[in-house]
């Protein structure tokens, strides 16, 4: 859910995170030099191809023509032409896009009802810099790597504002899940889950793209780890990150195995997914316990969005207990952003946290690779299949020589 303020507040939001002058570390807090006032600009307008990375006149992208929360029929695939970087942007071939939970909330219109179709699909993709405006190549060079959110990553290229991307070393996808969905649990946590060693938290999805962070920092914090899943594949994955009790409810009562095992209750929950999983969070809750609402995906794919739940009670169940529900929304915490990803970016150098990539390999059809792989990206998620963040090889098929 916290994409989707990212989209329509992503001017503004981008802006704060900033990306480094060319040489510089875009993480270390390094603000770029003065903007160079050049007096006449006629001369060139934007540098592309300079390098002979040779861009083709068209490409392919995804458009939103139709409002519907189910994304086949809301989406669909033109080819176009590849755009014109302008003074301060840059034109990013990208490499791979991630897949979000709310891919399908923008496409339903939910979002911002000032924008009608069509519009560009997609929040978030890392690539290479193959083609700048002049202001830009104050911080970038074609053949730089960056990674963006924004609106429009469904494409082979996109063209992003400078300001709005982050340099990363290498065009990997594991730098991809930290944008958002990294970020997300890392921010939240912190701010709103008030962890403290020892104290018990329940991590729902905890297996999916922003779960398996939740876990790895509550871990961190020193407090025990229960994670939801929906697979023995997955229990296993949550063990070796440092899940204490792994939970698939797909064998197991989720509601019978809290209050059995845990009859003091959860202190902290971090909730993704909604509907009878909130409840059951709610029930479970205990003296002084904090629910953070990150999102509610059972809901997405209904008409309304929103999912069922029996809230008639919650006042007098927060109340019993000194409980309370918290809501989060990346975009009202962008100054913890920049601290957020750099610690995540040392922490996955060092090898200290894990950012598990769902490449498809498992799905009926393969990995994800082409554009067109992205609705089948976005039905591998919604059926629960994904064991981290689900990521699109987009790289047209011109292009075979990875920087992996």
């Amino acid at each position: 859910m916290s994409v989707l303020l990212l989209v329509r507040n992503g001017r503004r939001a981008i802006s704060v995170i900033g990306g480094g002058r060319r040489g510089t570390d875009a993480l270390s807090g390094v603000h770029s030099a003065a903007r160079r006032f050049i007096i006449d600009m006629s001369y060139s307008a934007h540098f592309m191809d300079f390098k002979g990375s040779s861009i083709p006149s068209s490409m392919k992208k995804l458009v939103v023509n139709k409002l519907s929360p189910n994304f086949r029929e809301a989406v669909s695939m033109q080819t176009v032409a590849v755009p014109t970087p302008g003074d301060a942007d840059l034109l990013v071939r990208n490499r791979f896009v991630g897949i979000n939970a709310s891919d399908i909330n923008y496409s339903a219109g939910r979002y911002d009802p000032s924008v009608k179709p069509p519009f560009d699909a997609g929040f978030e993709g890392i690539g290479d810099v193959v083609g700048l405006g002049l202001s830009a190549s104050s911080r970038y060079t074609v053949g730089d790597t960056v990674a963006y959110f924004g609106s429009g990553a469904f494409a082979e290229y996109t063209v992003v504002p400078a300001k709005e991307t982050v340099p990363v070393p290498a065009v990997k996808p594991e730098f991809l899940t930290l944008l958002v969905s990294g970020a997300t649990a890392h921010i939240a946590l912190k701010r709103l889950g008030d962890l403290v060693k020892g104290e018990t938290v329940l991590v729902t999805a905890a297996a999916g793209g922003t779960g398996q962070f939740a876990v790895q920092f509550a871990k961190q914090a020193g407090c025990h780890v229960i994670g939801t899943c929906s697979s023995n594949e997955k229990a296993g994955f949550l063990k070796s990150i440092g899940c204490d009790r792994p939970i698939n409810y797909t064998t197991e009562d989720l509601a019978k195995t809290l209050r059995k095992e845990y009859p003091k209750g959860i202190d902290v929950v971090y909730e993704s997914v909604g509907g009878s999983v909130f409840d059951v969070a709610v029930n479970n809750l205990a003296n002084k316990g904090r629910l953070i609402v990150i999102g509610f995906i059972s809901g997405y794919q209904t008409a309304s969005g929103i999912p069922a739940f029996r809230g008639g009670t919650l006042p007098v169940k927060l109340l019993q207990k000194s409980a309370s529900i918290r809501g989060f929304f990346l975009p009202h915490f962008l100054s913890d952003y920049r601290e957020a990803l750099g610690s995540m970016v040392q922490m996955f150098a060092k090898g200290k946290l894990v950012c598990e990539v769902d490449h498809g390999e498992m799905a009926q059809e393969g990995r994800f690779t082409g554009l067109e792989s992205v609705f089948r990206a976005v039905d591998y998620m919604y059926a629960g299949k994904n064991l981290g963040k689900v990521v699109v090889d987009v790289a047209p098929p011109s292009v075979s020589n990875s920087k992996l």
